[in-house]
């Protein structure tokens, strides 16, 4: 079950034989005498990918379960019902990572011990279950059926700007006066295409970007040297606006932005290390709302 699990997750016997440091003989074997015990074909095979039949994409959904559950199994019997153990990998962004997550850990590693961690800063979405992430905080809608999301916060978009280039080029009164602005453009992580700026009750203008930035916390890092404007979320730049390091300008037009979310696997959602983490990641972010909500802006 396992072996047909991974190369139906990763969609190649070969990738699944290098990920369980198996050759790639035996895991096409193994599928294979599966195949002959159940009666049915579960795998497509081309020389170029893999696929699941319609008997194949049921027994996935039903191995991912059972698999889980032995694993819960296991944990239970080891005490990982009241000590999470093992390996934990967790997907955040690289802002929440650096700013909220890391400062954070020494904490949460004190409390448990047992857990190891394998932490990747990522910006980009990538397919949790073919990269065997157990937990992740994603900023956006969350599609896929086999993921479960627990939504914690919700964000606004804010155009924000630092008082030097403000002082130069003078504050916009709607959303039309950006064509005489310079403005820091954001590239979207999994097309690679621009993120059009967006305003409530108004059609933005076709935007001219001085800047297109592929992180979100380089067009940050460029509003706050003065480069020019840069729309992005009000969590990620509201510490600054507070500290009087950026102003926000057109908050009338301002929108609501992504959701924040804690998402990660259904087949593995019932793991206590998953759980833990996963309240964890909520209590910063839900602190780190309220922080904000409580400091004045400076304007």
């Amino acid at each position: 079950m396992r072996l047909f699990t991974r190369v139906a997750q990763l969609g190649s016997f070969t990738r699944a034989a290098a990920d369980l440091d198996l050759s790639r003989a035996a895991v096409s074997e193994s599928v294979a005498a599966l195949e002959r015990h159940l009666g049915v074909r579960l795998l497509g095979r081309t020389t170029r990918r893999v696929t699941l039949t319609a008997e194949g994409g049921d027994f996935l959904a039903r191995t991912e379960r059972i698999l889980a559950e032995v694993d819960a199994a296991e944990d239970a019997v080891r005490g990982g019902r009241e000590r999470p153990q093992g390996l934990l990998r967790v997907e955040v962004p690289t802002a929440f990572g650096r700013h909220l997550l890391v400062p954070a850990l020494p904490g949460f590693m004190r409390r448990y011990p047992q857990l190891e961690l394998d932490l990747r800063f990522n910006d980009r979405v990538v397919d949790l279950i073919a990269e065997r992430i157990d937990v992740a905080v994603r900023v956006g809608p969350v599609r896929p059926a086999s993921l479960v999301a627990r939504r914690i916060a919700t964000t606004r978009r804010v155009v924000c700007a630092s008082p030097a280039y403000l002082a130069e080029a003078g504050r916009p009164l709607r959303p039309a006066d950006l064509a005489g602005h310079r403005l820091l453009g954001l590239l979207h992580g999994a097309t690679g295409r621009r993120v059009e700026w967006a305003f409530r009750g108004s059609r933005a203008p076709p935007q001219r970007y001085a800047a297109l930035f592929n992180l979100a916390e380089a067009q940050l890092a460029a509003a706050l040297a003065g480069a020019g404007l840069a729309q992005t979320i009000d969590l990620l730049a509201g510490e600054h606006i507070a500290r009087g390091r950026l102003e926000t300008v057109l908050e009338e037009f301002e929108r609501e932005g992504p959701p924040i979310s804690i998402v990660y696997p259904a087949a593995g959602g019932n793991a206590l290390k998953v759980r833990v983490f996963a309240d964890f990641a909520a209590g910063l972010l839900l602190a780190w709302r309220e922080s904000l909500a409580r400091v004045p802006p400076r304007r």
